[in-house]
């Protein structure tokens, strides 16, 4: 039973089996789809976050064998593997542990506000099917810090939680709205991501230039250094920099013990290419557009920031193999959203299966590994 051929029969048996529990999964998405997309996006989306509440799909559907080899630790807690929720779905933490059952190894709630706001008018959420991709100008809609953090409190997560804050549209000072919130999730979230990088609010991207940037990370260290204990803070960035603001993000980054940083957040650009009608609607561009221009800045930061912090990869993750990509090219850990509206809830599942069989057909004996492997051969 040790024999070579004998595990081998047994690996390509379960390989098969998980290969048929998949498609017939894609396939029952397949026939819900229609339905969902003949509905406004954000009602779906609405939808999708009741259905959740309800609690209905068993754990074991997304279970997979051989998950081990994904598992690793992210800002001190151990998680089954490195894919995450990214911020934006479940806006005012209302369904984050039901998210952990669909196989995710962790979930980033937001973003949230201060003070409980409504976002930009609607319409502001658009499908560009023909790309896979999303584009919407939402503006920090959730019910605000106060009641996201008693929904917390009342309902501890089960896994690694992430809370994306921002400031109030109408605030006049934006550090302040930052730091209010730093201050109230600081003892919740497992790591506190500072979104700089919407481009849905007005003036939030400022905060990629130097001084102002240097400004907002002063005053996000003097929470950390007053506090009895550890807690991550990360730094969402926008796909649109240019390098000299790359340079000095990475050097501020390191300077101010910034955890981790989150590459990248949506796109206010890049349309030129896209085949769907909604491709200039005002708003950030998701989905597979961003792919490659996401990975091509993971691969530029991972250069200066290799084995000093963890870079969370997003943009156009949707199979094992666009998940390799963003690995080897430097991400120790992956969130996606769009990919989940266009595949369906068992998108994690199918990517976890993909991503193992590449990690072992790459040799590689875990996924850490995996990080950098491209990046480290050239």
């Amino acid at each position: 039973k040790n024999g070579i051929f004998y595990q081998f029969f047994w690996i390509e048996r379960d390989n098969w089996f998980n290969e048929q529990k998949v498609g017939y999964l894609d396939l029952m998405f397949s026939y819900v789809k229609p339905f969902i997309f003949n509905l406004d996006p954000e009602t779906a989306h609405n939808l999708a976050i009741k259905s959740l509440k309800l609690n209905i799909l068993p754990q074991h559907f997304f279970n997979i064998e051989g998950e081990e080899i994904l598992s690793m630790k992210l800002f001190g807690k151990s998680i089954r593997n490195p894919i995450g929720l990214a911020a934006g779905f479940d806006k005012s933490a209302e369904v984050y542990n039901q998210v952990f059952k669909l196989g995710f190894g962790f979930v980033e709630i937001g973003t949230v506000t201060p003070k409980k706001q409504y976002g930009n008018p609607k319409p502001r959420v658009f499908r560009l099917e023909k790309d896979n991709a999303l584009i919407n100008r939402l503006g920090f809609n959730n019910d605000g810090s106060d009641v996201v953090k008693k929904r917390i409190e009342n309902n501890l997560p089960t896994s690694l939680l992430g809370i994306n804050i921002g400031p109030n549209k109408t605030t006049e000072n934006m550090v302040e709205d930052f730091i209010k919130c730093a201050e109230i999730f600081f003892p919740l979230g497992d790591y506190i991501t500072i979104n700089i990088s919407s481009p849905n609010t007005e003036g939030l991207r400022n905060f990629h230039k130097k001084d102002t940037l240097k400004n907002l990370l002063i005053e996000i260290n003097k929470i950390r250094d007053k506090s009895s204990f550890k807690k991550s803070f990360l730094l969402k960035i926008s796909p649109d920099l240019i390098e000299k603001d790359v340079e000095d993000i990475i050097s501020l980054i390191l300077e101010y013990r910034i955890d981790g940083v989150i590459i990248t957040n949506s796109s206010d650009s890049n349309r030129k290419n896209l085949l769907s009608k909604n491709k200039f609607e005002k708003g950030g561009l998701s989905g597979k557009p961003l792919k490659q221009i996401s990975t091509k800045m993971i691969k530029r930061f991972y250069k200066d920031l290799k084995d000093k912090i963890p870079i969370i990869g997003v943009g156009g993750i949707d199979s094992g193999k666009s998940a390799f990509e963003k690995i080897s090219a430097g991400a120790s850990a992956l969130q996606l959203y769009t990919g989940m509206i266009y595949e369906g809830p068992f998108v994690v599942r199918k990517i976890k299966i993909e991503l193992i069989r590449i990690l072992k057909e790459q040799g590689f004996k875990n996924l850490q590994e995996a990080v950098g492997s491209y990046s480290n051969r050239n």
